[in-house]
C-alpha cells in the first residue's frame, strides 16, 4: 500500500509563487511515475506535470516554463515549483504515484491565485 500526503497549497496572488510536496509513505518502494493533476471547478482533473523512473518529465502545455516537478527518491518526495501563477491556475492539486501499474492519488490540496 501507498499513502500520499501533500501539502505547501495556499491562496496566492496573481505572479506570485507556491511549491507544492508530496510525501509518500508505505510499503512501496519504486515508482514507475510521481506527479500532480489538478482539478478546477466543473472540470476535469488534468495532468499538470509528471516525472518518471529514467527522471524525464512531461508538462501540460499551460504551464510549460512556469512550473518545475522535481523528485528526491531518497526521501519518496515529489515536488511542484509554480512560478508566475495566474488565476487560472486555480484548482485542487493532487498527487498521482504509479507504482506497478496502479494509481495512487492523495487527497488534493488546494491552490487559490487571486487577480
Amino acid at each position: 500500500q501507498l499513502q500520499l500526503l501533500e501539502s505547501g497549497g495556499g491562496l496566492v496572488q496573481a505572479g506570485g509563487s507556491l511549491r507544492l510536496s508530496c510525501a509518500a509513505s508505505g510499503s512501496i518502494y519504486r515508482f514507475n511515475s510521481m506527479g500532480w493533476y489538478r482539478q478546477a471547478p466543473g472540470k476535469q482533473r488534468e495532468l499538470v506535470a509528471t516525472i518518471i523512473g529514467g527522471g524525464g518529465t512531461n508538462y501540460a502545455d499551460s504551464v510549460k516554463g512556469r512550473f518545475t516537478v522535481s523528485i528526491d527518491n531518497a526521501a519518496k518526495t515529489v515536488y511542484l515549483q509554480m512560478n508566475s501563477l495566474k488565476p487560472e491556475d486555480t484548482a485542487v492539486y493532487y498527487c498521482n504515484a504509479d507504482a506497478y501499474g496502479l494509481p495512487y492519488w492523495g487527497q488534493g490540496t488546494q491552490v487559490t491565485v487571486s487577480s
